[in-house]
């Protein structure tokens, strides 16, 4: 599995972001050969919603990064596009715990000029799917979005 990189302070992926989710980002294939984004966190006290149970905002984001990285599938540190969101709808089917390894996957389910669309899961330990979502997405290059160096960002592959 390649893994993708992580920023300095994104709530999401950011390495330094004390109270972001650091979550670790690899490209895989799913069973049926599809390529998939595959993410690995644990929540904590700071992403917690009710008493010992992830944030619903706190899994949406997680989903939405999870699904808008397809596009950077193989592109390497510095991606051509980005994906932007557009539209996402969540649908929650389990409270997500606190304090354990969880997982997401997401991917491209269509693909056209400049928007795609995914779907992706939050799965729980034992393989129960605790969230999933479906979203569109823009596809900008990084100085359609913001004016900033990656580099400056701390974007890079951070070794686990």
């Amino acid at each position: 599995m390649n893994k993708q990189p992580n920023s300095h302070s994104c709530f999401i992926c950011g390495v330094h972001n004390v109270a972001g989710v650091h979550v670790r980002f690899y490209e895989t294939v799913s069973e049926t050969g599809q390529p998939e984004i595959l993410a690995c966190f644990t929540g904590r006290s700071e992403h917690q919603g009710y008493p010992g149970r992830m944030h619903g905002g706190v899994i949406t984001g997680i989903l939405d990064e999870t699904i808008g990285r397809a596009i950077n599938y193989e592109e390497g540190e510095q991606p051509m596009n980005w994906g932007v969101t557009a539209e996402l709808n969540v649908r929650f089917r389990k409270p997500v715990p606190l304090g354990v390894e969880l997982t997401a996957r997401g991917r491209i389910v269509r693909d056209i000029r400049w928007l795609f669309e995914g779907t992706g899961e939050l799965y729980l330990p034992d393989g129960t799917v605790a969230a999933e979502a479906r979203g569109k997405y823009m596809k900008l290059r990084l100085d359609e979005i913001a004016d900033v160096d990656p580099a400056m960002l701390g974007w890079r592959v951070y070794e686990d």
